[in-house]
């Protein structure tokens, strides 16, 4: 397969660079793979509403083009760690429900309230909105943060009385409107692990306190993606699907395909170079791997500036229906293929031909769960960290119309 499309410089920029018969390298995304996967957690969360997680770039995968298809797809809220995600979100004429709950105090909270973005609160950051409510002379909207159990942000619930009490004060004032209360969970990936309980119970208790000192909310929200797959308890107004809309399964054990999502992301490119090497010869930086016989190599031209994991040796690159494990250490920009013994003619046809790190693997090919076993770590990091260097590309950039899908999904039986 090769991708004819136009290639956005940069991870999320907008602006274009010029089309190429076939780009160098891309990380093509389908967005009809994001459609997909946000009607099926729109069906599974119903009647709560989805907030697509489009946070660090929408997971590396183009925030601005993926808030666009996932509010097609029925997502009714969007959610970004940072302030300045959501103000570029703003900035691309997106305007609805948004969520930044990540602070420090040089976030810019006058420019959140003047842009109608929600601020998540876990405390310190309530007198910071509240001055920028003043100076914009518009209320905030603000969802209260309660800490469950993870141990990282929000209000513990020793605190939680006095955090609600102070909130309501400035709402009395008209200087803000609490507009939510949410928590984040620990271990929702590890279905039979008890510790979600306690969080769902400290939840319904802070909502509870809440309630008892006035808060009237729009949203109550705590679910990841595993629970909003696994805990329909959980799903309370509003369930956060960040992994789950780029296709990917959160649980071990569980494949994309088995819970009907469609991975988004496929990373690829053109092998640079392929040539005959006698048996012994070294490869790559320290010679930690010797052909074992004569043999022919392939040079993949991706490496760790672009997000392969500098310790995934053995990871599988596709080329011509074949899946190869990368050999030797892998570069800064380049990693190697060992493709066995081949005649001169056959070399000569892998020279330039496409190689794919990773993609939905429908047809046999990698996945990025195959490169997150072989470098110790999860799938959401492997898509996350393809660099700015790669280029992301879009296909099915408009929706496809409900009777097409329905058309492909029978001839595919």
């Amino acid at each position: 397969m090769t991708y004819e499309a136009t290639a956005h410089a940069g991870t999320g920029a907008e602006a274009s660079v010029a089309k190429s018969a076939v780009l160098e390298r891309s990380a093509v995304i389908d967005l009809e793979a994001v459609r997909h996967n946000v009607r099926q957690f729109v069906g599974i969360a119903s009647p709560a509403a989805v907030m697509a997680v489009v946070k660090a770039d929408a997971y590396g995968h183009g925030a601005v083009q993926v808030a666009r298809a996932a509010l097609d797809a029925g997502a009714a809220w969007l959610g970004v760690a940072h302030i300045s995600e959501a103000l570029g979100l703003r900035a691309a004429g997106i305007d609805a429900p948004l969520l930044a709950w990540l602070h420090t105090r040089e976030s810019n909270f006058a420019a959140a309230v003047a842009a109608g973005v929600d601020v998540g609160i876990s405390g310190w950051e309530l007198d910071a909105v509240v001055v920028a409510a003043r100076e914009q002379e518009r209320p905030a909207r603000v969802h209260l943060k309660v800490d469950t159990g993870l141990g990282r942000n929000g209000c513990t619930i020793a605190d939680w009385d006095q955090l609600v009490g102070q909130a309501m004060e400035y709402q009395d004032e008209g200087l803000l409107r609490v507009v939510g209360i949410f928590s984040h969970l620990a271990v929702a990936d590890e279905p039979h692990r008890p510790e979600t309980d306690d969080q769902l119970a400290v939840f319904r208790e802070a909502i509870a306190m809440a309630e008892d000192a006035g808060v009237d909310t729009e949203v109550r929200h705590i679910a990841n993606t595993p629970a909003a797959l696994s805990r329909p308890d959980s799903h309370f107004d509003l369930v956060r699907v960040g992994l789950g809309i780029y296709g990917l399964s959160p649980f071990e054990g569980a494949t994309s395909a088995e819970l009907g999502l469609h991975p988004a992301m496929t990373v690829r490119t053109l092998l640079s170079n392929c040539k005959q090497v006698p048996e012994g010869q070294g490869v790559s930086y320290g010679l930690n791997y010797r052909t074992s016989s004569q043999s022919t190599l392939g040079l993949v031209p991706l490496g760790y500036a672009d997000g392969v994991p500098r310790i995934g040796t053995g990871g599988p690159v596709r080329v011509k229906g074949v899946n190869y494990p990368v050999v030797g250490r892998i570069a800064m920009d380049q990693m190697v293929i060992d493709l066995g013994e081949l005649t001169p003619e056959a070399a000569a046809e892998f020279k330039g031909a496409e190689a794919v790190m990773f993609g939905d693997g429908s047809d046999g090919g990698p996945t990025a769960d195959d490169w997150a076993a072989v470098a110790g770590t999860n799938n959401y990091e492997i898509v996350t960290r393809i660099s700015g260097r790669v280029p992301r590309s879009y296909v099915n950039e408009a929706p496809i119309p409900a009777h097409a899908n329905a058309a492909a999904g029978t001839a595919a039986k």
